[in-house]
C-alpha cells in the first residue's frame, strides 16, 4: 500500500502520519472506505514524546495491536513519581494498586518505531499509506473541504479530491494555522531542551520504568526522566521561554545550568553517558475555536497542546482519533460530512480534556502542594491516581477539583500575605525613595526563592 498509484480522490484523506493520524486511517479504511495517509517524512520519523498513559490500552486494543505491544520490548512503565525541589522524592504511584487489571501497566516507547508499527497497522487494515508525501494546501470550495494538493518526492504535485479531510499534522496545525484558529495559553509558553543518556540510574525492581518529573531548586523548569530500550533514558528539561531563553548561549549551556539546580537528577546521571546531541522544541501550548468544519476535522496535536508533564499526547492523539474516525464514517455513511456531524464528539472529548488541563494548572502553581493537599485530602490519591492514568471520560472525572482549587487558591493568598508581611516599612516618606527598594525586596521574595 505505500507504492500504489495516488488515485485521484478518496472518501477520507489524512494528514499527518502519527499516532492520531494513522489511528484515524486505520479506523475508517477497516469500515470499507477509502482512505490516503500522507506523512511528509520518510518513516519510521523521529519523535519526541515516549512515555504513554495506561489509558492508550484501550487504544490499542481497538486497533488491533495490543499483541504487538505486548509482544514487543518496550519498557514496561508500572508507576510514576515526583521529586520536589527540595529533592524530596514522593511514593510512586503504581498503577496497578488502584487497578489490578492489566490496563494499568503500560509502555515507554521510542516513538520513531512506535508510530512505524501505527502507520503500519493503518495499511493493514486498508488505508494507502505514503510518507515524504507534503501537503501544500487544502482545497476549499467557500467553506467545505474537498480535497488536498499534495507534493510528492520526485517533485511533481498533484491535487486529490477527497470527502473528508482531517487535519493531523501535530503541531505544524496545517488547518488551524490557515484558518487562524489557534488560541495559545500565555501562560505555558514552555522550551523543552533535551538528550539521551546510556546507563542512567534507575531504581531495580519494577519502579525501574518510571517517568519521573523533578523540580529544580526554584521551581523555575522541571525535568523528565523516562527509560527506553537497551538501557537508554530520554532526559530533558523544560521551563517557560523567556527563562530558558534569555542570557543562555546554548541549549547545551541551558541543560547544563538547570542540571546543577537538581540534585536528584545529578545522582541519576551520575555515571551516564550523553549519546545523543541536545535537541529543542518549542512546548507552546494551544487550543483551537473550532475543531471541525464541512468536510474537515482536526485531531491529535492540530486539535490542541497541552504541556507535556503529565505524558498526555499520545493518548488524546490516538483517542480523538478514535473518536473522529466514528464521526467520519458515520457521517460518510448517511452522505452527511457537515461541520455538526464531523465534530459531534469534540464537547465530550473536551469535558475530559479539561481535567489534564486543570491538573497542569495546578503543578505550575508554585504555592501549591500536591503532598499536603494530599495529606489533607487522602480521599482524593485515587482521585488523582485516575487523572495520571488517564481515565478522564466519566462524569465524576474531576471532583478532586471541587477541593483542589480552592486549596490552590487559598496557598497563591496566603504566600502573597506572608510576602507582604515579611516587606520592610519604608524608612522615608519619600515614595521616590522608598518604592523601588520596597518592590525590588518584595519581588526578591516572591520570585527569588520559592
Amino acid at each position: 500500500m505505500y507504492d500504489a498509484p495516488i488515485q485521484d480522490s478518496y472518501d477520507c484523506v489524512v494528514m499527518g502520519g502519527g499516532p492520531g493520524g494513522s489511528a484515524t486511517a486505520a479506523l475508517v479504511a477497516e469500515a470499507g472506505y477509502s482512505v490516503l495517509l500522507v506523512e511528509r517524512e520518510a518513516v519510521p520519523r523521529f519523535h519526541v514524546g515516549e512515555s504513554l498513559m495506561p489509558e492508550t490500552y484501550w487504544s490499542f486494543e481497538r486497533l488491533g495491536v495490543l499483541d504487538k505491544m505486548r509482544d514487543s520490548d518496550f519498557v514496561k512503565k508500572l508507576s510514576v513519581q515526583f521529586v520536589s525541589h527540595s529533592g524530596k522524592e514522593s511514593s510512586p504511584f503504581f498503577f496497578e494498586k488502584h487497578d489490578p487489571r492489566e490496563n494499568s501497566q503500560t509502555w515507554q516507547v521510542e516513538r520513531g518505531a512506535f508510530d512505524q508499527m501505527l502507520f503500519d497497522n493503518a495499511a493493514e487494515k486498508g488505508a494507502q499509506c505514503r510518507d515524504k508525501t507534503r501537503v501544500q494546501s487544502v482545497l476549499f470550495d467557500e467553506d467545505k473541504a474537498t480535497g488536498v494538493e499534495l507534493g510528492l518526492e520526485d517533485g511533481t504535485t498533484k491535487q486529490v479530491a477527497a470527502k473528508v479531510v482531517v487535519d493531523a499534522t501535530g503541531l505544524s496545525a496545517l488547518l488551524a494555522n490557515r484558518l487562524k484558529l489557534k488560541q495559545e495559553y500565555e501562560h505555558l509558553k514552555k522550551i523543552a531542551v533535551w538528550s539521551y543518556f546510556k546507563d542512567a540510574e534507575r531504581d531495580p525492581g519494577p519502579h525501574g520504568g518510571a517517568t519521573i518529573i523533578l523540580h529544580t531548586k526554584m521551581k523555575d523548569s522541571w525535568f523528565w526522566f523516562i527509560p527506553l530500550r537497551d538501557n537508554i533514558t530520554s532526559v530533558g528539561v523544560v521551563g517557560n521561554r523567556d527563562y530558558m531563553l534569555d542570557g543562555r548561549t546554548s541549549p547545551e549551556n541551558t541543560f547544563a545550568e538547570e542540571l546543577e539546580l537538581c540534585e536528584a537528577m545529578q545522582r541519576r546521571l551520575a555515571n551516564a553517558t550523553q549519546v545523543e546531541k541536545h535537541r529543542v522544541a518549542r512546548e507552546f501550548s494551544y487550543t483551537t475555536t473550532k475543531q471541525a468544519g464541512d468536510g474537515w476535522v482536526l485531531v491529535g496535536d492540530a486539535f490542541g497542546f497541552i504541556d507535556p508533564i503529565y505524558s498526555s499526547g499520545v493518548y488524546f492523539a490516538l483517542k480523538s482519533g478514535e473518536l473522529a474516525a466514528d464521526a467520519i464514517v458515520e457521517g460518510l455513511k448517511m452522505e452527511d460530512v457537515s461541520a455538526d456531524q464531523l465534530g459531534k464528539w469534540v464537547a465530550d472529548y473536551s469535558s475530559g480534556t479539561q481535567w489534564i488541563h486543570k491538573l497542569v494548572d495546578a503543578y505550575y502553581t508554585n504555592e501549591f502542594s500536591f503532598g499536603k493537599f494530599l495529606k489533607m485530602h487522602p480521599q482524593h490519591i485515587g482521585h488523582l491516581t485516575d487523572l495520571l492514568i488517564g481515565r478522564i471520560f466519566h462524569d465524576t472525572a474531576g471532583d478532586i477539583f471541587d477541593e483542589m482549587e480552592p486549596a490552590m487558591a487559598e496557598a497563591v493568598k496566603m504566600s502573597g500575605m506572608d510576602a507582604a508581611a515579611e516587606m520592610p516599612k519604608p524608612e522615608t516618606s519619600d515614595d521616590s525613595m522608598s518604592k523601588p527598594s520596597i518592590l525590588g525586596r518584595l519581588f526578591g521574595k516572591l520570585f527569588g526563592s520559592k
